[in-house]
């Protein structure tokens, strides 16, 4: 399993908190990509919900902090 940026962005609007079965079905209806739908497959299932992006993938950068861009430079 492996997440991107661009993979992770389209759980955003996920309909947090959900199951693993609930987020597999809303990528399903919302078009993402096949690469989500399979790393939301293997996800270890033992029926938790999760709260947020960062249940499943930690490292999901919240703020523009994350993005070690300085907008003073420009």
């Amino acid at each position: 399993m492996y997440w991107t940026l661009e993979l992770a962005t389209k759980l955003e609007d996920a309909p947090w908190p959900a199951t693993k079965d609930e987020l597999i079905d809303y990528a399903v209806r919302s078009g993402a990509p096949l690469e989500v739908i399979e790393n939301l497959q293997e996800i270890e299932d033992e029926g938790d919900t999760y709260e947020s992006i960062e249940d499943i993938w930690e490292d999901y950068p919240r703020n523009d902090e994350d993005f070690f861009f300085d907008e003073d430079e420009y």
